[in-house]
């Protein structure tokens, strides 16, 4: 075989990969927000992303109870589709206010961190503000769309 044909296939077994991985790691955000959808099912769930085009993406699931109270807190950043969730139990039993007005606690050391807890409580707030939206009524995980 030519050095070009070679290349080729070599190209589309790295292509193959990479869909794999995106694959698992979709897999791996469907399992953990279908998680925390049916263990608090009556609260609000918010999800945030910033995207980085050199930096590391982020990913941020947020579930408060239907009086403001941070119930979990998990964060996705990374590079590689290798990325898991992390817990953030500091930040649990605070209040949403107390999140909201210090979202730079969150940028130490990691940028796009704030943006993405930012656009999360964004969304809890657009939940919560839904004309006969209730805590735990069905379409929680609505909120993430």
């Amino acid at each position: 075989m030519a050095i070009w044909q070679w290349a080729l296939l070599l190209l589309a077994v790295v292509w193959g990969l990479q869909a794999l991985g995106v694959w698992l790691q979709m897999r791996h955000y469907t399992d953990v927000f279908k998680g925390i959808t049916e263990k608090y099912r009556d609260g609000f769930v918010g999800a945030g992303n910033s995207r980085g085009r050199f930096r590391k993406g982020t990913i941020v699931l947020l579930v408060v109870t239907p009086d403001l109270i941070v119930r979990r807190l998990l964060v996705m950043s990374g590079r590689s589709v290798f990325t898991k969730f992390k817990r953030h139990e500091e930040f649990e039993g605070a209040t949403l206010d107390s999140i909201r007005s210090s979202p730079a606690i969150f940028g130490e050391g990691e940028p796009g961190v704030a943006e993405a807890v930012k656009r999360a409580i964004e969304q809890v707030d657009r939940a919560r503000s839904e004309p006969g939206r209730k805590p735990g009524s069905p379409g929680l995980s609505a909120a993430s769309a």
